[in-house]
């Protein structure tokens, strides 16, 4: 009996062994292993964390200098745009200065074109004459006859022939230069800027040949002169005596337009407007009515007062 106790009770020992070993707590090994483990997860998140503040500071250095480069950019382009613009502003203010001395270079262009037209014209007509003259001269000798004193047309010479360019008018007397030394120096002097001997070489030649086909041309640049030294009151003054004294120039339109420039100058808007659509109203299809209809855009005002 008593041994059977001592074995009972060895075997409810042994399996109380069995069961806390079972359901007891971790060896200590493993504890220390999760441990560890734990340890190396931490750090490693630890690392990450340095690592993402590491990468979020150099792209906030990166982005700071894009910014920065950006303004930079932003600062040039302003300086640029100031400079372009004052660069527009100055070409604004001069292309009215540059537009009046390139027409004016124009101009004397033309007018050389039209006198040397007006001299070929004259040498072929008095080439003519003096065929018919000679031709004359042979048949009347062929004849036997003598040539009648001042009948028929009389031979051209040297004595007698008009000075170019003065549409027949005799050589003034005394010692003045000729019609076209002086109406070409005039062009050459303006041209290059010697305004006031340009005018006074004009001003001769309307004293000594104001008769000519010339003598319009020479009045517009006296008036172009003034214009071109900012005379404005002076200016119109002498347009006028275009526009009154030779109706039938060439110089008609470019006188009526600069005269409309030159108002608009002293301020005078509604005179210096008339004038302008009165350009565009009597010369269609010219430079000047194109010039007239750019410059009435330009102060907002309608080509013809009746589209108000």
């Amino acid at each position: 009996m008593r041994t059977r106790n001592v074995a009972i009770f060895s075997a409810a020992v042994f399996a109380g062994a069995v069961c806390g070993s079972l359901i007891g707590p971790r060896p200590v090994e493993a504890v220390a292993r999760e441990i560890i483990d734990l340890q190396r997860d931490v750090t490693s998140l630890l690392q990450g964390q340095k690592d993402i503040s590491t990468q979020m500071i150099q792209d906030h250095a990166a982005i700071k200098a894009i910014v920065g480069g950006f303004n930079d950019n932003i600062n040039k382009l302003n300086g640029t745009m100031g400079s372009l613009q004052k660069s527009v502003q100055d070409v604004q203010a001069n292309s009215g200065a540059r537009l009046d001395t390139m027409s004016t270079q124009v101009q004397g262009l033309s007018d050389n074109l039209e006198e040397i037209k007006s001299r070929l014209g004259k040498l072929n007509q008095q080439l003519v004459d003096l065929q018919n003259a000679v031709q004359g001269l042979d048949a009347k000798i062929s004849s036997g006859g003598a040539p009648a004193t001042g009948a028929g047309t009389p031979t051209p010479t040297a004595g007698n022939l008009p000075p170019s360019g003065s549409s027949g008018s005799a050589a003034p007397s005394g010692h003045a230069p000729s019609a076209d030394t002086l109406y070409s120096n005039g062009l050459k002097d303006i041209q290059s800027g010697k305004y006031d001997l340009a005018r006074s070489e004009f001003q001769d030649y309307l004293k000594h040949y104001g008769g000519t086909d010339l003598a319009s041309y020479a009045q517009f640049y006296i008036a172009e002169i003034a214009y071109r030294q900012k005379n404005y009151q002076q200016a119109v003054a002498e347009y006028d005596k275009v526009l009154n004294n030779y109706p039938k120039s060439m110089k008609l339109a470019p006188a009526l337009l600069h005269r409309g420039m030159a108002m608009l100058e002293l301020g005078q808007k509604s005179s210096g407007v008339r004038d302008l659509r009165e350009v565009v109203r009597r010369f269609p299809g010219s430079e000047e009515e194109r010039y007239a209809r750019a410059k009435l855009k330009e102060f907002g005002v309608p080509v013809s007062a009746s589209s108000r």
